[in-house]
């Protein structure tokens, strides 16, 4: 299951961003995934759970945006949005294409979070 390593490379990779842009609490991380990009949604979520625990990401949702396939029609000249990923066919014209465009995406692209602690004031 690759999706374990790909969860905890997302992990050092947001503790990172977020020492670097002054996130004190990293709520959420914002990841683009492609239809084609061989990662299983699913897998990864419950990675992405079992590796945030003990890291200062502990709590944070992992936000998943899913990409669908795009292709260039090289007879219609346009990129089209595939229903499904197979067959590698224009949607409009029919004609094959492997002018793939979108889809193969793995990318944490967005991090969400406070450049506060979360410290509650005392009680007066």
């Amino acid at each position: 299951m690759h999706e374990l390593s790909i969860a905890h490379s997302l992990v050092e990779l947001a503790i990172e961003a977020a020492e670097h842009t002054g996130i004190k609490r990293v709520q959420a991380l914002y990841v683009k995934l492609g239809a084609l990009s061989g990662v299983v949604k699913e897998a990864l979520v419950f990675s992405f759970d079992a590796v945030i625990q003990g890291t200062p990401l502990e709590g944070a949702r992992l936000v998943i945006e899913d990409v669908p396939v795009k292709v260039f029609c090289p007879d219609c000249q346009e990129a089209h949005i595939l229903p499904e990923p197979f067959p590698m066919r224009c949607p409009v014209c029919g004609t094959k294409t492997g002018q793939l465009l979108e889809g193969r995406e793995m990318e944490l692209y967005a991090l969400e979070g406070g450049v506060e602690d979360d410290v509650k004031p005392p009680d007066c």
